[in-house]
């Protein structure tokens, strides 16, 4: 995001745009037309703040996090000051935007499925919320967590950032650091040991399973005529871990672009809340439930 021109001229206007009206407002020099101006020019800087955020799949945590200590600033101005307005208005901003930045950084964060990768468990459109405390607390989705968790578990649903893109992936966890994970003839092999498939169904087509390993079981889907074979056995390195799609044989995972960082991890994925398959069709809440 600091690379991104538009996205710092955005935060510069808005933080200008503040900056503004607070001198206004010590000088006794605010009046409800200049108000409304400074209003609508920190709204338009907003808007291509947020616009290029989305764009570049940034982290909404960091401008909770900004926006909190822009809140504490102008209420301690005011307290200083003894400008009722701007102790107002500070502790009026500083209260809810500082609990939706606790909830969304330290506790949960929503994310939405966009491809079918985790069919037949998880579908495009399911909103999911996020566990960010499940591997340590952290502010910033990349990177050492402030206080430690536990480390990712054969079976999670884990939700991350991979080392080719700065958006989040969710998938399921394979491999632990120092496994040897190969895929051969629609089999997944973990140190050597085939992993259970027990069929649920079958076409011509595909084949529904369900797959266990140690103390974790999911339903996968396997395609027929795709990916017989995995090309190599590869072993994962320290600190690192091997992810795959439950749909095993159509997701972009750790086959392909590599293994996953452990600083990586955002947390994980444990309830389906909504799902929203296109903004022109209605909600529905049939898939809410816990994710297995």
């Amino acid at each position: 995001m600091l690379h991104d021109p538009l996205f710092i001229l955005a935060c510069l206007g808005v933080l200008a745009a503040i900056g503004f009206w607070i001198r206004s407002n010590l000088d006794n020099t605010i009046n409800p037309r200049l108000e409304e101006r400074l209003n609508f020019i920190g709204f338009i800087f907003a808007v291509i703040g947020i616009w290029r955020l989305f764009v570049n799949a940034g982290d909404l945590g960091i401008i909770l996090l900004v926006g909190t200590v822009v809140s504490v600033i102008i209420f301690l101005i005011g307290v200083f000051a003894k400008n009722i307005v701007l102790r107002k208005t500070g502790r009026n901003w500083t209260i809810p935007i500082f609990l939706i930045f606790s909830l969304r950084t330290f506790a949960f964060e929503p994310f939405q499925i966009p491809s079918e990768s985790m069919i037949p468990g998880l579908e495009i459109g399911d909103f999911l919320l996020v566990n960010k405390h499940s591997y340590g607390i952290k502010i910033n989705r990349v990177g050492k967590p402030l206080f430690a968790g536990k480390d990712p578990e054969y079976g999670d649903v884990v939700v991350f950032i991979p080392p080719h893109v700065n958006v989040p992936y969710v998938k399921r966890l394979i491999g632990k650091p120092g496994d040897k994970i190969k895929y051969i003839d629609k089999k997944l092999f973990v140190n050597n040991e085939p992993l259970n498939q027990d069929y649920i169904s079958a076409s011509t087509k595909e084949v529904i399973a369900r797959e266990t390993f140690k103390s974790s079981e999911r339903i996968i889907r396997l395609e027929l005529n795709r990916n017989i074979r995995f090309p190599e056995e590869v072993t994962v390195p320290p600190n690192h871990f091997f992810v795959m799609g439950d749909n095993r044989d159509n997701s972009y995972d750790s086959r392909s672009f590599g293994f996953v960082p452990r600083e990586n991890f955002m947390g994980t994925a444990e309830v389906i809340w909504v799902t929203w398959k296109c903004w022109l069709c209605i909600p529905t809440f049939d898939r809410v439930g816990l994710i297995k």
